[in-house]
């Protein structure tokens, strides 16, 4: 049944958007918060039709010719999609939702069998995962509180995550304002779980983001040591700095690039974590739109980016020190092949095998992270 109220908001941010690089997510956001009329089941239906738009966007290409957002969308809700996928004389890339050269990349790195879960689990949505903060509270307490309110279960290999079964308003939750837990996937946690901290280290984030993965390792360093979280872009160290107040971290320092101190820290660090730009590959269930984006020139960009990014961060490291690797993609050229180019180029050496993890339908998001040394 057609509505043309969510109908006219779906064709009019698609017409507002157009050819802007800012992610869907962000766009979607600004967008609902400039139109304050679009009610809470109105925002999910819209919301659920963008993301499946974006998902299947050489799909509708295949069949719509048109740019007009009214006629991509008439056309993508007469899609028959489970037939269009067993279809054989649809490319393969477009019955797997992904581009050429994404296809290519992932073929060549992992066959066709699984190239087709990958596609799969990127088209699907991303489970709603959380993880409690051993500062405040336990992952029993916490469900033990939700017990009867949602479905949640405990993750099967982070050891303070929790799954939720469906969509709730996790930010909006009393317990997310008091910091009892932080909005985590699986695989991110597992990734931080490789920085093993203790009381009394000292160790950089080097590439902090907004701290999700420092708030995952404080906890064991009991308040003794100290966590520097150091980024290029100020704007998102604020919010790194919110994060570690309400989470109740309180031996964190936030390290901008100017910061006089941060050549100080050089020689000193017992971890780095480099949590480097990637395609981010591994999670495009979450960002379908930055699908669309990657190609050659985007991919040797970053690979330059990452190896430069890793130079700098290893002079952190004290002479027994350790530092963690991590990318949120699945292509071998930022994961494998780069430790590959460490290992020959800065004297490191693997202290275990790689964290490799691929996107699971209704599981984690792809990641990839090393533990590395400095040869002694």
């Amino acid at each position: 049944m057609r509505h043309p109220f969510r109908d006219h908001h779906i064709s009019a941010f698609l017409e507002s958007v157009g050819g802007s690089q800012k992610p869907l997510d962000l766009a979607l956001g600004h967008y609902f918060r400039a139109h304050k009329s679009i009610g809470a089941n109105d925002r999910r239906f819209i919301g659920e039709t963008l993301y499946g738009m974006v998902r299947w966007k050489s799909l509708i290409d295949h069949f719509c010719a048109s740019t007009y957002p009214q006629d991509r969308l008439a056309a993508f809700r007469k899609i028959p999609l489970e037939e269009c996928l067993k279809d054989p004389s649809i490319p393969e890339p477009i019955r797997l939702g992904l581009s050429e050269f994404l296809y290519e990349k992932l073929y060549s790195a992992y066959g066709l069998a699984k190239t087709r879960l990958i596609g799969k689990a990127l088209n699907g949505s991303a489970p709603p995962t959380v993880r409690a903060n051993l500062i405040k509270t336990t992952r029993e307490a916490l469900l033990e509180l939700w017990k009867g309110k949602f479905d949640v279960a405990p993750c099967s290999f982070a050891p303070q995550g929790i799954r939720f079964q469906k969509r709730e308003p996790l930010f909006a939750l009393p317990e997310f304002k008091e910091g009892l837990f932080e909005v985590q996937d699986e695989g991110s946690q597992l990734v931080s779980e490789l920085v093993e901290a203790k009381p009394g280290d000292h160790i950089l984030d080097y590439c902090s983001g907004s701290g999700g993965k420092t708030l995952a390792f404080a906890p064991s360093m009991k308040g003794k040591g100290q966590i520097y979280l150091h980024d290029i872009r100020p704007h998102i160290l604020l919010e790194a700095k919110k994060r570690m107040k309400r989470a109740g971290v309180q031996n964190a320092q936030i390290m901008e690039p100017n910061h006089p101190r941060l050549s100080s820290l050089k020689g000193k660090m017992d971890w780095v974590l480099v949590d480097v730009p990637c395609t981010g590959t591994g999670t495009l269930r979450r960002n379908p739109d930055a699908k669309w984006k990657i190609d050659l020139f985007m991919l040797e960009r970053l690979k330059k980016e990452q190896r430069e990014i890793v130079e700098k961060a290893i002079a952190y490291l004290k002479p027994t020190g350790k530092l963690v690797y991590a990318t949120c993609s699945i292509l071998p050229e930022e994961n494998q092949d780069q430790i590959d180019f460490f290992i020959q180029s800065h004297g490191l050496v693997l202290e275990k095998p790689p964290l490799s993890l691929l996107p699971e339908e209704g599981g984690s998001d792809g990641f990839f992270a090393a533990v590395l040394k400095k040869t002694q």
